[in-house]
């Protein structure tokens, strides 16, 4: 099983960019599917990048185009890249498996953009 460990997250204005970080402890990272999720102030949280043990990926609508999960096997780690963010990007993000059977959660690191 992954524990996951995020970091990255900052206060950027928008338009700006920022890499988030994902360092997992554990074994078999490799094997899982791996995700980005957020959750924003009174809202749940949503899955909004993930990435197969292959390295194929899907992304939410809201963050296509400008957000670009990947993933180092070697390292154990998982990455997100966001550009060209935006207000309503403000969230914790948090990363985990993908799937039915979550691992428990890290704490997750703040995204706050600025108008």
């Amino acid at each position: 099983q992954v524990q996951p460990v995020e970091s990255g997250g900052g206060l950027v204005q928008a338009g700006g960019s920022l890499i988030l970080s994902c360092a997992t402890s554990g074994s078999g990272f490799s094997i899982y599917a791996m995700g980005w999720y957020r959750q924003a102030p009174g809202k749940q949280r949503e899955l909004v990048a993930g990435i197969t043990s292959r390295g194929s990926t899907n992304y939410a609508d809201s963050v296509k185009g400008r957000f670009t999960i990947s993933r180092d096997n070697a390292k154990n780690t998982v990455y997100l890249l966001m550009t060209s963010l935006k207000p309503e990007d403000t969230a914790v993000y948090y990363c985990n498996t993908v799937g039915p059977a979550p691992v428990p959660w890290g704490q997750g690191t703040q995204v706050t953009v600025s108008s």
